[in-house]
């Protein structure tokens, strides 16, 4: 009989198989190479704010650790701060809610996958336009469930067709994920589209909604935000998803938030209470605080978005003056969302054939060192992701870089 050990079953479980790893992984990594041989790199990938957390929240967690705030609190989140998120909601989106319809997690992104999880059963569809976050797609596949994409045109500001929402639905059809303001685009849902949305929606039992308004405070007038629950009839079947990431620049603190009808909250938080117990009692202190500025963030939000759109304002105008580049003008959040896809198929010198917006996202780190976010991670190939959370200073110096790189390329079509 032999005595030796036998290998180790390495296998991974099918759904962690499904998922596949993040093209901005290895943007990052590329990053830090060219960074750690001395290059300065300009970074315009993270969707984060760069300002800091406002002192008041700061100050508030801070008071919370003093003051012993350090222990478990309920699993859905501190009475207090259910209740001013129920108090933000009516004041701020025009729906009600009670404390018990409200589940407060690390994040908005544990909502979502959370909620996924709820109301999702093997072999239903998650319907998402596209372009998409990335995670939206491999939360679907996590739950089990089967992503089906809904393209949008740059010409229509990347808004999706209630005519083709329309033709996709099926009797599987269970989710239907809206963001707006959107990631990657930055494109705002007008009140009227969203109605016609809801008409279609009501006509299918078995259809949720789950409406992620992260962005809702980050947008620019005339554009308004519209949350999709205050529609007629549309309550009763959505999960609104928020948090205070990027309205109060907390992207570390990890606090976010999901308001829905009881039956579904209630799934969602008896699945937290098995994966995390709950969010950080300290954070949910500092949350309180943040809710407590103001009406939208008050001042120190406005002064933040301000600048969002002095930044968006640079880079619409600059991009816009270069040959074959497609800019649609974002409404919301801090990303530009471009189409470069004129210079693919052209050769560069020194670096080889641009076939995608990775090979040209490489080449404008390489030759550029800049760093930016291919199309394809969002499922539309054919443009490329620019945060503009980073000074009006560096966007000038960004953009100058990415203008020296491509000038000596030329469209591989006429524009």
């Amino acid at each position: 009989m032999s005595n030796r050990v036998k290998p180790v079953d390495i296998s991974l479980s099918p759904r962690v198989n499904s998922v596949k790893p993040s093209i901005v992984t290895s943007i990052a990594a590329h990053t830090i190479g060219l960074e750690q041989a001395g290059l300065p790199v300009i970074r315009l990938i993270k969707g984060e704010p760069d300002f800091n957390t406002p002192i008041m929240v700061a100050e508030a967690g801070i008071n919370a650790i003093r003051e012993d705030h350090t222990r478990y609190t309920l699993s859905g989140g501190t009475l207090q701060l259910r209740t001013a998120i129920c108090n933000k909601l009516k004041e701020e989106n025009g729906i009600c809610y009670t404390h018990d319809e409200i589940v407060v997690s690390n994040g908005a992104k544990q909502c979502i996958l959370q909620a996924l999880l709820a109301v999702c059963s093997p072999g239903d569809e998650v319907l998402i336009p596209c372009p998409y976050w990335w995670s939206y797609l491999d939360m679907a596949k996590l739950a089990d469930a089967r992503p089906v994409i809904l393209p949008t045109l740059s010409a229509e500001n990347f808004l999706l067709d209630p005519e083709l929402l329309d033709s996709k639905i099926t009797e599987n059809s269970r989710l239907l994920i809206l963001c707006t303001p959107s990631n990657p685009t930055g494109s705002v849902y007008p009140k009227p589209l969203l109605e016609r949305i809801a008409e279609i929606v009501a006509k299918h039992p078995k259809l949720l909604v789950l409406s992620d308004e992260i962005y809702e405070h980050i947008i620019y007038s005339p554009a308004t935000h519209t949350s999709f629950a205050s529609l007629p009839g549309m309550w009763d079947r959505t999960l609104t998803v928020n948090g205070f990431s990027k309205t109060f620049a907390m992207t570390g603190w990890r606090l976010g938030y999901i308001a829905g009808p009881k039956h579904f909250v209630e799934a969602i938080n008896k699945l937290q209470s098995h994966i995390t117990s709950g969010a950080s009692s300290i954070a949910q202190k500092a949350g309180v605080a943040a809710l407590g500025l103001g009406y939208a963030g008050g001042e120190v939000v406005s002064v933040m978005v301000k600048a969002f759109r002095e930044r968006r304002d640079f880079l619409v105008k600059s991009f816009n003056e270069l040959q074959g580049i497609t800019v649609s003008e974002p409404q919301g959040a801090f990303y530009l969302f471009i189409d470069f896809s004129s210079y693919y198929g052209i050769e560069a010198e020194d670096f080889g054939k641009i076939e995608n917006s990775e090979s040209l996202c490489r080449y404008i780190l390489e030759k550029a060192q800049v760093a930016l976010v291919p199309g394809i991670a969002f499922g539309d190939d054919s443009c490329i992701r620019i945060s503009y959370a980073a000074s009006l200073t560096t966007l000038q110096a960004a953009f100058e870089r990415i203008k020296k790189a491509l000038i000596s390329l030329r469209p591989a079509v006429p524009v």
